[in-house]
């Protein structure tokens, strides 16, 4: 039997540990890091991402914190994400921090091959594009409430 044409469906669990480990070694120049919430949770669900803000941006010198829920449809469904750190970008809801996915294409055009990492990379990228980097952003400090994934569905 020939080969052409079939390929190799990675777990869910195997890619979240593929994605675990990458993070934890690190992402390219340390701008983007990403890792579990708890190392107890066995379906490997909510996850921190960090982004630090570009520099020659209105976002230069923040430090941007992130909570990504990956429910068990990842990675054929992409995460629900959302900035906790307050910011000022045309793809986040200014309310609750989520990420649009109507205004972040990546979501909207989610392929099982994207990852954490690639997200967060893109969001970093809106971040040096024309209409993100000179908005106003607000003063530093956190979303008003705390989320637990169960709000991620909730404000979804």
């Amino acid at each position: 039997m020939g080969s052409e044409g079939s390929s190799v469906v990675v777990p869910r669990n195997f890619r979240l540990l593929e994605e675990l480990e990458r993070g934890e070694k690190g992402i390219g120049d340390g701008t983007v890091s990403y890792g579990m919430d708890d190392a107890d949770d066995m379906y490997m669900r909510s996850w921190t991402g960090t982004i630090i803000g570009p520099q020659n941006t209105v976002h230069e010198g923040r430090i941007y914190q992130l909570k990504l829920f990956c429910d068990l449809d990842y990675p054929d469904n992409p995460p629900t994400v959302r900035f906790q750190t307050r910011i000022n970008m045309t793809c986040v809801n200014q309310e609750t921090g989520g990420v649009e996915p109507s205004q972040f294409p990546m979501l909207t055009e989610w392929h099982r091959e994207y990852t954490m990492e690639d997200i967060l990379t893109q969001l970093k990228k809106e971040m040096i594009s024309p209409q993100n980097r000179k908005l106003n952003q607000p003063a530093e400090g956190v979303f008003p409430m705390s989320y637990t994934h169960e709000t991620f569905l909730l404000y979804s």
